[in-house]
């Protein structure tokens, strides 16, 4: 059984291969962690939103339905009663929470999957380690 020995040429493509590969983990590694971080970040800003219309809700519903009150809509502040602005903010306050609620399942999917990559691809992060030996524990460890 003779095994056919690789070319000088298929010799030095063989780094060039894997780095392309690795360069293709690395890109992939660093996509999902900048999807997780946008999601994240819109996430965050949702639930500003939310307390927002939260605290305007619990500012104005114990007011008189027809007392004026003011509302931006697309820029522009106009003048509308109690009556007619709680309804849209309370459809617009449950509206964003279930916006916050899909992104989160949505988010939460992103992270599985990101595991899952970091399982197949064998990836761990190397910080946790290095910090973890630069302390004192871990250069008790290293000197026994």
């Amino acid at each position: 059984m003779s095994s056919k020995k690789p070319t000088d040429a298929e010799l030095q493509q063989q780094p060039i291969i894997v780095i392309n590969f690795i360069n293709l983990v690395l890109l992939q590694y660093n996509q999902y962690k900048n999807e997780l971080q946008s999601m994240a970040q819109k996430i965050g800003e949702l639930e500003s939103e939310v307390e927002e219309h939260k605290l305007v809700i619990d500012s104005i519903s114990p007011l008189e339905p027809e007392r004026k009150c003011f509302r931006m809509v697309g820029g522009v502040l106009v003048e509308r009663t109690v009556k007619e602005v709680l309804p849209a903010l309370e459809t617009n306050f449950s509206g964003i929470q279930q916006v916050i609620q899909s992104l989160l399942q949505s988010y939460k999917r992103k992270e599985q999957d990101f595991v899952d990559f970091q399982k197949k691809h064998n990836i761990k992060i190397i910080i946790i380690i290095l910090l973890y030996w630069l302390t004192p524990v871990g250069n008790e460890l290293k000197s026994s």
